[in-house]
């Protein structure tokens, strides 16, 4: 588009204001779905701009709205806002003043960016040949906060959106180049939790009772097993068991053992398999002890699923923003989950991954996202406010194309 690049010149002009609204949100993180202090924070951010606002009735998401002086197609930004349940240990001179709560995802960041968009496609809204809406979603950690805002209405109002876009930061990519694919980008994010029923007595004489422990741990193994012989590596699932609980003391065998565990699928159909496998084989072995298993499946998030249309777009934009290798095509998807998949099933759009990893450090090497030592690199989000306003101005331009 005719005077694209200037998008990330003006970006860098608010990233001293972008990167102090960060840093305020990053001090004061807040989880789930009522996030009243993140949502003031952009609310006062927003004050004195031509848009319209709207707010959840279930959570604390903003929907807000800019058109132009066309009317024409509509697009969807978004960017989330809660923390996670952990403890911070970077060092930062902003770091959380929350126990037990820190921004370990870069919400902060994406919620500063999409500030940062709101303002500066504002400046230049005569350009827009439609509207433009921006999703501030609390509760993307766990709390189904996408779907809840769906549910209340938010992203139905006149004009709907006929294209979504989102970014997420990484820390382990260098910082500024943006990334995506077409198709599956993200996996589905199941809970499983399987209860082992056995028969309890002294650990002196396991004969007379039924330990529920090595039944346990051979359904572990069993389940790792079924995976790999009976998924297929084409349409692949991982299925981790990241906790095993029983007993109380070294001389008693216990009634129960419980795991607990998560399996990511890239697909509904191996999801399916999967799930149905879990069960045959925590059930089958269980019974071939003689001990009895309980298994419960919890549904999480579905598989993110890019439009490959979309995806072209922001490849597009992000060569002609920050030139040639300023995107890079990924070669698979990866395995964490996002509740973005939501809106993705209900307009086409995508999602892409903003490399934020420090400067001064291999990015390789960088601390991961929800690691408790995680940074970014804050000059990076000028790439992200950019590719906001650029994605958004080409959509309404020319749509899928």
């Amino acid at each position: 588009m005719k005077g694209e690049t200037a998008w990330f010149k003006e970006a860098n002009e608010l990233l001293g204001e972008t990167i102090a609204l960060r840093r305020k949100i990053h001090a004061h993180p807040e989880l789930g779905l009522d996030l009243p202090v993140t949502t003031g924070a952009v609310l006062e951010q927003l004050k004195g701009l031509d848009v319209e606002i709207a707010r959840g009735r279930s959570t604390s998401g903003l929907v807000v709205t800019l058109k132009g002086p066309s009317q024409g197609a509509t697009v969807l930004l978004r960017g989330d806002m809660d923390a996670l349940p952990m403890d911070e240990d970077t060092g930062l001179p902003f770091a959380s003043t929350q126990a037990g709560r820190m921004h370990a995802c870069g919400h902060d960041a994406h919620t500063a960016m999409l500030v940062g968009a709101v303002k500066l496609l504002h400046r230049h809204r005569d350009r827009l040949a439609g509207t433009v809406k921006f999703m501030f979603q609390p509760g993307e950690e766990g709390h189904f906060g996408a779907k809840r805002m769906i549910e209340d209405g938010m992203l139905d109002s006149d004009p709907k959106p006929s294209g979504a876009f989102a970014i997420h930061v990484s820390t382990n990519q260098p910082a500024g180049v943006v990334a995506s694919k077409p198709g599956a980008l993200l996996a589905s994010t199941d809970e499983v939790k399987i209860t082992v029923w056995g028969k309890g007595g002294h650990a002196a004489m396991p004969y007379l009772a039924l330990d529920p422990v090595p039944v346990a741990c051979e359904i572990v193994s069993a389940l790792q097993s079924m995976v790999t012989r009976r998924i297929s590596p084409f349409d692949p699932v991982i299925l981790t068991i990241g906790k095993i609980e029983s007993g109380t003391t070294r001389n008693v065998i216990p009634e129960t053992a419980s795991l607990l565990g998560t399996l990511r699928s890239l697909s509904e159909h191996s999801r399916k398999e999967a799930r149905a496998g879990i069960e045959r084989v925590a059930t089958k072995v269980a019974e071939a002890h003689g001990a009895r298993a309980e298994v419960e499946l919890n549904a999480g998030y579905n598989v993110t699923v890019n439009d490959g249309r979309m995806v072209a777009l922001a490849a597009e934009v992000a060569t002609s923003l920050f030139g040639e290798g300023g995107y890079a095509p990924m070669p698979a998807p990866i395995m964490g989950g996002e509740d973005w998949c939501y809106v993705l099933e209900r307009i086409p759009g995508c999602m892409v991954f903003l490399g934020v990893a420090p400067r001064a450090k291999n990015w390789r090497e960088a601390y991961p996202i929800h690691s408790n030592r995680m940074l970014i690199d804050e000059e990076a989000m000028a790439n992200g406010i950019a590719l906001h306003a650029a994605v958004a101005e080409r959509f309404l331009a020319q749509g899928f194309g």
